[in-house]
């Protein structure tokens, strides 16, 4: 499957869904992951710089209800970017959460403090996210 094509978005969106497997952290972790995420509602418009392609995620009441690929974020409410050498990197296993924090997949449009408050739901779907088979 090809990374950023239609068929790839509909595979992450039930990916993401699902969330990754619950391993290695502290069960207060997850619980903490299901309480922000039970009525989380926001739209994600993940991009790469050097394509302008966007993957954006549809969120409704806690399930990703929608994927699709775009050369527009268009309203979503959080549009980050990343180069395509990151996204590599992230498909390959590398921490999501540094991405974030190190700035390398940056929050370019929405409310930061909004964003930051289920930062760690967000970084747990980017793990799911990651871990969807693509080629270049």
């Amino acid at each position: 499957m090809r990374f950023f094509t239609p068929e790839w978005a509909e595979t992450v969106r039930a990916a993401v869904d699902a969330g990754p497997p619950r391993e290695d952290k502290l069960p207060e972790y997850w619980s903490w992951i299901d309480r922000a995420r039970t009525a989380y509602t926001a739209t994600w418009a993940l991009g790469v710089r050097e394509t302008g392609l966007y993957l954006v995620l549809a969120w409704k009441d806690g399930k990703c209800v929608d994927a699709a690929i775009s050369g527009d974020p268009g309203s979503a409410d959080y549009v980050l970017t990343a180069g395509f050498a990151t996204w590599r990197e992230l498909r390959e296993g590398a921490d999501p959460g540094q991405a974030v924090m190190y700035r390398r997949l940056r929050l370019e449009r929405g409310n930061v403090l909004a964003f930051f408050r289920v930062i760690y739901f967000f970084v747990e779907s980017l793990a799911a996210l990651s871990r969807v088979p693509a080629e270049p």
